[in-house]
């Protein structure tokens, strides 16, 4: 049989480049999201690499709808081999006391509390098979706070200190837990920040070849294909120019 790996937050971006990579590499692939008919797109190109597809339409900050979905899995994909927590993003680009309160909300219950809901319900059977690997998508903002970026930097500061964690309580067990934290990435991620601003979404990668999605996810792949007895713990991935979540070089 196919491994089989789950993947949140994947009609888009990384989690959707992660969806190709692994269905390319022979895994049959669990899709998580919010949007019916780009689950239903993507499992359709992901059947084309021959790939067999689950989807699931729920929102992991919706603790109730996660457990429905996660228990009306069949039997036969119960096995789950890979899970990884992509489901993210960050809103606004405001001074901390000025911030919007719905929009730190939104990030907190996604990126904090969506991962750890993900990682209650399917770790356990891991666990159980003393088999798998729980890949976390942080961010090079977990490292540092940068200016106006305050309540999404502790998000994934956050990201790497549940990683850690629980590496740490998985320890005595064969599963392998990675955290791998992207710098600057272009996909829709810019334009869900500044709420559908397409012109300013744009100039955070102005003079600057970013990351694609397809590079976080050829590492994500790298972790989980890793021998067993090799834990990736961590890895920070940046654009060549950027060498910090604030230091960016940009030509012109």
């Amino acid at each position: 049989m196919k491994p089989i790996a789950l993947i949140t937050g994947a009609t888009s971006g990384i989690g959707e480049a992660c969806a190709r990579k692994f269905a390319q590499g022979g895994y049959n692939i669990i899709i998580t999201g919010r949007k019916a008919d780009l689950l239903k797109s993507l499992a359709d190109q992901l059947k084309g690499m021959g790939a067999d597809v689950l989807t699931l339409l729920f929102d992991v900050r919706d603790a109730k709808a996660a457990r429905a979905a996660v228990d009306s899995i069949p039997q036969e994909w119960r096995n789950i081999d890979v899970l990884i927590n992509n489901a993210g993003l960050a809103l606004g680009l405001d001074k901390e006391h000025e911030g919007d309160m719905e929009d730190w909300d939104i990030m907190i219950d996604t990126n904090i509390k969506g991962l750890l809901t993900m990682t209650r319900y399917i770790v356990p059977g891991m666990v159980e098979r003393n088999s798998g690997q729980v890949i976390n998508i942080g961010s090079v903002a977990g490292d540092a706070a940068y200016a106006k970026g305050n309540v999404y930097c502790a998000t994934k500061a956050a990201v790497k200190t549940i990683s850690d964690g629980l590496r740490i309580d998985l320890a005595d067990t064969a599963v392998r837990v990675t955290n791998i934290k992207p710098g600057l990435v272009e996909t829709n991620f810019s334009v869900t920040r500044f709420h559908g601003d397409q012109q300013r979404a744009e100039g955070v990668y102005k003079g600057i070849k970013p990351l694609t999605g397809d590079d976080i996810a050829d590492v994500a792949f790298y972790a989980a294909s890793a021998p067993k007895h090799v834990q990736i713990a961590e890895v920070l991935v940046l654009a060549t120019h950027q060498a910090s979540g604030s230091v960016i070089y940009r030509e012109g």
